[in-house]
């Protein structure tokens, strides 16, 4: 037998899912995490693995690290499959995004990007073990906390571990296409302030200066640089107190994203160069977290042709491209070890009320997923 022939199950699959679905893990909530983290490590530990909860830090939860017994552990470098457990949804989003099936939808909070494809990829080591079929290496499974805001917090784990190991999987979101991932494309988060000067709104409106609108005309001008090359755009903001106060600071979150690194950093130079728009209102810009670009070069397209070929074994061909919209897949790409993201369950709407996944991707994608851990 060989992990194509494996019974996996849709249904099966579906009812485990919606287990991890309905427990709502947004980032910026620890204990929802947390609680998140917990559901997995208890799978994880039925399944015989040594399960290690990594105690979380800079106020974000834990995460979660699970290694296999195999013949090998500790005498060849394995394979680290990862991915992460928040999500980009608000505690109580269950109430506008209910875990519902509708004809071959799982729809959810997170079922897509990315509980979908964590889950499957536990399901391929559940069915490989259940087979008595060695996965051809060790295998360890990494689960992280913050990866929506970038990873500020597990970034070190997350490269320490890969380190470890020949290959690394990463089961985000299948591409639309169905194909997956070989490279990603460089990101970049800025913070932004402006600071006006105080007035009495109604009375003396004309002695202030007004932080919001500073940061509007910010705004403007920022996402106006977008090119071809690099993008520019403005997704938070926060300002003001009291309507009747003229605002003394704002504030902002900016992200660019760019092809080519050479391109970022050019982004980089840019965005902390600008300057306020008139003498009497200040702009300070410091840069957050950033994504390497991850170019693929042989190794990864070897591995990419590897999935290729059982997938066609299993009776579907995958395309594959670089990507934008970053992951963890940049940190661990960029450091030369091959990767292979995209691996996880087609579907649409991430990040929105209409988030799903599609019910006909499960077995197939896992299959993929159990043949990679048999083959590598």
């Amino acid at each position: 037998m060989t992990a194509l022939d494996l019974p996996f199950d849709a249904q099966e699959i579906t009812a485990g899912l919606k287990r991890w679905v309905e427990c709502e893990s947004p980032t910026f909530d620890a204990a929802a995490v947390n609680r998140m983290m917990a559901l997995a490590a208890r799978d994880l530990a039925l399944l015989g693995a040594r399960v290690e909860t990594i105690p979380g830090r800079m106020g974000f939860g834990d995460c979660v690290r699970a290694t296999f017994p195999h013949p090998r552990l500790g005498l060849e470098k394995g394979i680290l499959v990862m991915g992460h457990l928040d999500t980009v949804h608000p505690i109580g989003t269950l109430e506008p995004l209910p875990c519902r099936i509708e004809g071959n939808k799982l729809y959810g909070p997170g079922a897509c990007d990315m509980k979908g494809g964590n889950y499957i990829a536990i399901e391929a080591i559940r069915q490989l073990l259940r087979a008595g079929l060695n996965t051809s290496r060790p295998v360890t499974v990494l689960l992280t906390c913050d990866e929506e805001i970038g990873s500020p917090s597990t970034r070190d784990l997350i490269e320490a571990e890969a380190a470890r190991h020949a290959f690394v999987l990463v089961p985000e979101p299948a591409r639309p296409d169905g194909g997956v991932v070989t490279g990603r494309y460089a990101i970049a988060r800025f913070n932004l302030r402006t600071t006006g000067k105080p007035s009495h709104a109604g009375a003396r409106l004309a002695d202030g200066r007004s932080a919001i609108r500073e940061m509007c005309r910010q705004v403007v001008n920022i996402e106006a640089m977008t090119t071809d090359d690099v993008t520019y755009s403005i997704g938070v903001i926060h300002g003001g107190q009291w309507v009747n106060c003229v605002t003394t600071h704002c504030d902002a979150e900016s992200l660019s994203m760019a092809k080519r690194q050479e391109d970022l950093d050019a982004a980089v130079e840019r965005m902390l160069s600008l300057k306020p728009t008139g003498n009497d209102v200040q702009l300070t810009v410091t840069r957050g977290v950033t994504r390497p670009v991850w170019e693929p070069d042989a190794k990864v397209m070897a591995l990419y042709e590897t999935a290729r070929g059982i997938a066609q074994r299993i009776g579907f061909d995958i395309s594959h491209q670089s990507s934008g919209g970053g992951s963890d897949g940049n940190f661990t790409g960029a450091m030369g070890i091959p990767t292979l993201d995209g691996l996880g369950v087609a579907g649409a709407g991430m990040h929105t009320l209409e988030e799903h996944l599609l019910i006909s991707s499960l077995v197939p994608r896992a299959k993929l997923l159990a043949g990679l851990l048999q083959e590598l």
